[in-house]
């Protein structure tokens, strides 16, 4: 079991991440939706950032109750009511992907939107795991 992240030299370099993602697991998760809320249902943080987050922490809290781990996420979508705010925060993005879910990337969209079911949410993330596929060494 195993999770293989290709990204080809003849593509541009993929920064925060992969372009490709073969997952061999035994269990295939499908984690809905988060955004930046709370326990009660409030979306909580001002800003991008403290948006991003909360959502991911909540995306991986998702992915933990099932039985996953950050290792074991193969694609994750995020969807932005602002891209170019996402691409200007993009560094600190990267620092909280890091310290929450590790230096690997799945597979990885970023797509625009208009708005978010929550009017205050700026950003929603959601994936795909494959459980088991962590590397075992």
């Amino acid at each position: 079991m195993s999770i293989e992240r290709i990204n080809p030299a003849g593509l541009s370099p993929a920064t925060g991440f992969s372009h490709a993602v073969v997952a061999t697991g035994s269990r295939l998760v499908l984690l809905a939706g988060q955004t930046a809320l709370d326990p009660t249902g409030t979306v909580v943080g001002e800003t991008l950032p403290e948006q991003f987050e909360r959502a991911l922490a909540n995306l991986l809290s998702a992915l933990a109750a099932a039985g996953g781990n950050p290792a074991e996420l193969a694609r994750v979508t995020v969807y932005a009511v602002d891209v170019a705010a996402y691409r200007a925060c993009a560094p600190e993005l990267g620092r909280i992907w890091h310290r929450l879910a590790g230096r690997d990337y799945p597979a990885m969209a970023v797509i625009g939107t208009t708005r978010l079911w929550d009017e205050q949410a700026l950003v929603e993330l959601d994936g795909i795991a494959v459980l088991g596929s962590a590397d075992q060494g």
